[in-house]
């Protein structure tokens, strides 16, 4: 007796795209106006975005947040990752998702941890394309750094060299090939973690002289932020030609706010007024932009003004995809409610992020911060040692340091980090 055809699975694809070192209001629908980014902004037009959601002060802590669903410090990763990663034993996004029943795929930046034992195979994902490390040049694709210079492009646990093709082509030709390739009676998630608008900028052409009115370094970023725009239009143009565009989830969001290094020239992001940038716990730095979007499923067009963070897309995801949520260990929340209703609130009581010695804790409006770090042009950062309290609501820029004004205020954000750190466990002692 032949065996019965298996039924195709209908619940929603999943689609993560993660930006890297893209400013708080960086596109025309986020404030930005001096920029053309026509396919974010559509993306914005056909979904929810977000005037208040958090990533990290960097872009490992942010990546394990995400993957994780746990704050920074109690994912492991408060910096940035170099051969190893968050700890092993930390169940992954993707691991929770392919035990559910999807496919899962990272194509793009990993950046948490180079070691076999860290690499995305090991971490839950059946494919990977990219590099493994913190940046490459997109064409040679060699770590763009300091020495020594080491080649980073590889497919699952295979080095390959494609020397001369523009890397974020050939993630949108990977895209391709894996959703040709994939079985198609089952859904996938794919996380697309784009290396745009992270330095090195290299922009088309076309891009550079669209933007020649603006000075450097916003033209060059500008320019780097419109070539992805590009790829993100020829990205939805093959998701509507595989019919995949109407039953999948896309998230769009950055790992951190700008970068102010002088490998990216010093600049050239935006964050209007936000205090801040890449490697800061103010605003500036984990403020990011944020859209997501399912046709027929949420609402198009709309904003939330709510707090919410990257920690919740795994309870989220779990949710919306019908994945068995037992056992996990998430600080993130269901913000499903919060995407399909304008009068829902947050869900959090507090947010934690971490950069190495700086922290800073948010509850309602206010916000205390410790030892934050100024960014600023050429990576002539300041720390400001101490804490430092803020009511975002009154002052969203975070000039002005209410510590001494509201003392109380500082003891229960106190009361809450303490209860936090509680929460994580303590290295043994060699």
């Amino acid at each position: 007796m032949p065996c019965a055809a298996v039924a195709q699975d209908s619940r929603p694809n999943v689609v993560i795209i993660y930006t890297d070192d893209h400013g708080t209001l960086d596109a025309n629908c986020f404030g930005a106006t001096d920029l053309y980014t026509p396919n974010i902004d559509s993306l914005a037009a056909h979904g929810v975005s977000f005037t208040q959601f958090y990533g990290a002060p960097v872009s490992s802590a942010s990546r394990a947040c995400l993957l994780t669903g746990q704050f920074a410090k109690r994912a492991g990763m408060t910096g940035n990752a170099g051969w190893t990663g968050f700890p092993v034993e930390k169940e992954t996004l993707a691991e929770r998702m392919k035990r559910g029943g999807y496919q899962t795929a990272c194509i793009g930046k990993w950046h948490l941890g180079s070691w076999k034992q860290f690499a995305p195979n090991q971490r839950g994902f059946d494919h990977f394309y990219g590099f493994l490390g913190g940046c490459i040049d997109s064409y040679s694709h060699f770590y763009y750094w300091w020495g020594p210079n080491i080649h980073d492009l590889w497919r699952n646990d295979q080095e390959i060299y494609q020397p001369g093709k523009f890397f974020t082509e050939g993630t949108l030709e990977e895209i391709r090939n894996y959703l040709g390739g994939r079985d198609k009676n089952k859904p996938f998630f794919l996380y697309w973690a784009v290396n745009i608008p992270h330095y090195p900028l290299q922009p088309k052409q076309k891009w550079i002289e669209y933007y020649a009115h603006l000075k450097n370094p916003r033209r060059m970023y500008a320019a780097w932020l419109t070539t992805f725009d590009e790829y993100l239009g020829e990205f939805r143009t093959l998701m509507h030609e595989q019919g995949l565009d109407k039953n999948t989830i896309i998230i769009f969001q950055a790992d951190n706010g700008h970068s102010t290094e002088e490998r990216g020239l010093g600049g050239g992001g935006y964050c209007g007024d936000y205090r801040g940038g890449k490697f800061s716990v103010f605003e500036g730095g984990i403020r990011v932009p944020c859209i997501v979007s399912w046709p027929g499923h949420f609402p198009e067009n709309e904003q939330r003004d709510a707090v919410a963070c990257c920690t919740d897309w795994f309870p989220t995801l779990l949710s919306l995809c019908n994945v068995d949520a037992e056992g996990i260990d998430v600080d993130g929340k269901d913000i499903t409610s919060l995407i399909t209703n304008a009068d829902a609130k947050s869900p959090h009581r507090a947010l934690h992020f971490d950069f190495n010695d700086g922290w800073a804790v948010r509850s309602g409006d206010w916000k205390l911060l410790n030892n934050p770090i100024d960014v600023l042009p050429n990576d002539k950062n300041q720390t400001l040692n101490g804490l430092f309290l803020v009511n975002l609501a009154t002052d969203p820029t975070e000039r002005n340091n209410l510590k001494d004004v509201y003392p109380e205020k500082v003891d229960e954000l106190m009361v809450l980090r303490k209860q936090y750190e509680q929460r994580i466990p303590q290295k043994k002692k060699q």
